[in-house]
């Protein structure tokens, strides 16, 4: 998969959390992702954006908190992450990408 317009609709953003970092240093890393994708999409993205070979992917959907904004009910909007775990030997400079 070329680098597409598409691969970075799916790719949203690195999450660079205490416990992204703490996995980083196990050869994986954490991507906020489109909602819709998929775990092979997700792969496809990241090894054409970053040239790396992906060994596997694992998602969640964090659910959004509902919370009072001025008096009035609201909620937040889920969020889709994907743990990427590269193959041996490869790598991710996450702050270059921020």
């Amino acid at each position: 998969m070329a680098v597409t317009e598409r691969a970075f609709s799916i790719i949203k953003a690195p999450l660079i959390t205490e416990k992204a970092t703490l996995v980083s240093q196990e050869r994986q890393f954490v991507f906020l992702v489109c909602p819709k994708a998929t775990k092979k999409e997700i792969k496809e993205a990241v090894e054409a954006i970053f040239k790396v070979k992906v060994e596997a992917v694992n998602t969640l959907i964090n659910k959004g908190k509902e919370k009072r904004f001025r008096g009035f009910l609201g909620q937040r909007s889920d969020k889709k992450k994907a743990y990427v775990k590269l193959a041996e030997g490869h790598t991710i400079d996450v702050g270059a990408v921020i």
